[in-house]
């Protein structure tokens, strides 16, 4: 696969995608069949970026197969936007994985064999073959396909015993599609914290029995731990109310406003403006991802996306462009071309929100700041209270509601 971080490789990669989404997905999705395979999607790092959204793509498949036959595609999408929704509502469970983090590094640079495993396993020299081709394949390619991800995770908690804080990190660094909730949730998930008490174990004949077709495999997994506790934390993550911008937010005006794309949302073929701005800024923040140097793949892909978004909705509405570097003041940039407000499209809990949020925060005082969530996501978020159950249950209807056809 090669991804291109514009929308045009993103809808031609779906479109090639396109019949095998129904029942060839649901029988093949397990399988990983190396960088070449056909039989995921892998739209992950376009949707991430928000050069596509779930919901074109929901109706994009829909459109072609039954809502039966693409049910495990469609509930795939749906996990994205139940994991958004979860930690939209616990936002005190990415503040604890940022502690954890800086915590887990520190406790690096104070012991020199626990650097030593850390290095080995991220540089995919453990010994056990599948891990290794995982992690180099990661560092490479930016990807993973998600049956890999789980056994990765797996293996780094279970098998070598590091801390899930340091194996979150070294994806979120590499992976094009380093989603702050689907990450760290995920990671959590396999490590029993996410679903209390119920974690994931990898074992040598699943991992061989689904890459018999890797062009490397059936890849070897030796010594693997055979039965591991899942792991617990002493903090206990409360649900907060969710407080969502208006469903239809009055900002027309006739002032002149500002329109910020950003790291999860760098196009604006996706929103739904009713007149044009006088100003696209661009602000891309892949930095913000960790502590530690982001990988090539991972920094380039949202650089890019962001700069040719910027570049694209300039040309589209005949209006003047501008970057928002770290180093940069937001208001001296909207003084400048006269624009009042800014409209932003939704910046959920995460690392670009911690970037761009304290520049943000004044104008969001003052009401000059205008945020857009997709319906989507506002008919979904509410049922992510706990397990994804609750989505799943009213995967149907919030899709109707978001006015997706097909749904």
């Amino acid at each position: 696969m090669e991804f291109t971080p514009t929308r045009a490789a993103g809808l031609a990669a779906l479109d090639s995608f396109l019949p095998r989404a129904g029942k060839r997905y649901a029988s093949t999705r397990n399988h990983d069949l190396g960088t070449g395979r056909d039989n995921v999607s892998q739209q992950s790092p376009w949707l991430h970026a928000g050069l596509l959204s779930e919901s074109e793509v929901l109706e994009t498949v829909l459109g072609q197969h039954s809502a039966s036959a693409a049910e495990k595609f469609v509930s795939e999408v749906f996990w994205r936007i139940y994991f958004k929704g979860y930690l939209e509502q616990r936002p005190s469970v990415w503040r604890s994985y940022c502690d954890g983090r800086d915590a887990a590094l520190a406790a690096l640079d104070a012991n020199a064999g626990l650097r030593k495993a850390h290095d080995e396993a991220t540089g995919g020299r453990t010994g056990i073959e599948a891990f290794d081709h995982w992690a180099r394949e990661l560092v490479e390619t930016g990807y993973l396909h998600n049956h890999a991800r789980m056994w990765f995770a797996s293996i780094w908690m279970h098998t070598l015993q590091l801390d899930w804080h340091l194996g979150a990190d070294f994806f979120l660094r590499h992976l094009r599609d380093g989603d702050a909730a689907s990450n760290t949730l995920s990671w959590r998930w396999v490590a029993g914290l996410h679903t209390k008490g119920k974690h994931y174990m990898a074992r040598k004949g699943n991992i061989a029995r689904y890459t018999a077709d890797h062009p490397a495999g059936p890849l070897a997994a030796e010594g693997l731990a055979s039965d591991a506790e899942p792991l617990t934390e002493a903090e206990d993550h409360q649900r907060n109310p969710l407080d969502l911008p208006a469903a239809q937010p009055d900002f027309d005006t006739g002032e002149p406003f500002a329109l910020l794309l950003h790291d999860e949302a760098a196009s604006h073929a996706v929103l739904d403006l009713p007149r044009p701005p006088a100003l696209v800024i661009g602000a891309a923040r892949p930095e913000a991802r960790s502590p530690l140097e982001v990988g090539d793949a991972a920094r380039s892909f949202a650089q890019e996306a962001v700069h040719g978004g910027v570049q694209e909705a300039a040309a589209q509405f005949g209006c003047a462009q501008a970057e928002w570097r770290a180093q940069d003041r937001l208001a001296a940039l909207m003084e400048e071309a006269g624009a009042k407000r800014l409209v932003m499209p939704y910046l959920p809990i995460g690392w670009t929100r911690d970037a761009l949020w304290p520049e943000l925060e004044p104008l969001a005082s003052d009401g000059r700041l205008t945020t857009l969530l997709p319906e989507l996501d506002r008919a979904t978020w509410p049922h992510a209270k706990a397990g994804f159950f609750g989505v799943k249950k009213v995967m149907h209807s919030a899709m109707r509601e978001a006015g997706i056809a097909g749904a």
